[in-house]
């Protein structure tokens, strides 16, 4: 249905967020392994494959095609909040 598109930036970053939330969610123990192994893109291609697929049939195509709020929701949730684990990143 049209009128479930997300058209707005704010609510494309905020469904973004939320998309990525599910997989931090579901996936800290995996997450963790891939930041400290340096694979976190291996290990979680299949999730961040499905979440963004989802994103994108949510969200308006012009509006994915010219941000990258995807992208920024997995570095804000997915390595920003596991800065406390030892790893050769940083």
């Amino acid at each position: 249905m049209a009128s479930d598109i997300i058209r707005t930036p704010e609510e494309a970053k905020r469904f973004a967020r939320v998309v990525l939330s599910d997989v931090a969610a579901y996936n800290g123990p995996k997450i963790e392994k891939g930041l400290i192994e340096d694979s976190l893109f291996e290990i979680l291609r299949d999730e961040l494959y499905e979440g963004e697929l989802y994103y994108r049939s949510r969200v308006d195509k012009t509006l994915c095609d010219s941000t990258n709020f995807f992208n920024m929701a997995v570095v804000d949730l997915l390595i920003k909040t596991k800065g406390q684990l030892k790893t050769t990143l940083w």
